[in-house]
């Protein structure tokens, strides 16, 4: 994908999200794995203001019902990976508006992300933020006691850049091995 792709793809995104009452602030749930559509639902998101909240496709009903809940996510967008498990925890997260499904999940949610896409066209302004306002929500693990959300600011987010740079760029290698401190035990 081209960077005027994944620009006119957020774009439309974000001016269907606009459409569907997202604005700056609200939590949105990405429930997907690495994915064009990923990074698509970064960028539309933090045009608007909103605040992108990754959530692990291997998290089961019970952990994604706890998130979706603790954060008052609003919407979430969810592939082939993780539909079964948002449907079965849905009906316990009344704040959760709507399911917008990708690829393999399409039909399964309230709106298809192709249709909603190809019905919009660029041209959104996007919302001003300071680099003190939300980005992303991530959540810990849970591990020693209930999950716990952490906000993100946009000020943040060029620091990772860096570490997104090397993965995604210099690897993989004939021979490579990329480590990270999730590999350490």
């Amino acid at each position: 994908f081209t960077y005027g792709e994944i620009d006119a793809a957020a774009a439309r995104l974000a001016a269907a999200l606009r459409m569907l009452g997202v604005a700056g602030g609200d939590r949105v749930a990405l429930v997907l794995p690495q994915r064009f559509e990923t990074a698509v639902a970064h960028i539309a998101l933090y045009r608007l203001g909103a605040v992108a909240m990754p959530l692990s496709m291997l998290f089961g009903p019970d952990a994604l019902e706890y998130r979706i809940n603790d954060s008052a996510a609003r919407l979430a967008i969810v592939d082939e990976s993780g539909i079964a498990n948002v449907r079965e925890a849905r009906p316990a997260c009344p704040a959760l508006a709507t399911v917008i499904a990708v690829g393999g999940a399409e039909g399964q949610g309230d709106l298809d992300w192709r249709r909603i896409v190809a019905a919009e066209r660029p041209g959104l302004v996007a919302q001003s933020t300071s680099g003190e306002d939300a980005a992303v929500l991530i959540y810990a693990s849970g591990t020693t006691g209930p999950p716990k959300g952490t906000l993100i600011p946009h000020r943040a987010l060029i620091g990772n850049l860096p570490g997104f740079v090397c993965s995604q760029n210099w690897f993989p290698q004939d021979d490579a091995v990329f480590w990270s401190p999730a590999d350490w035990a």
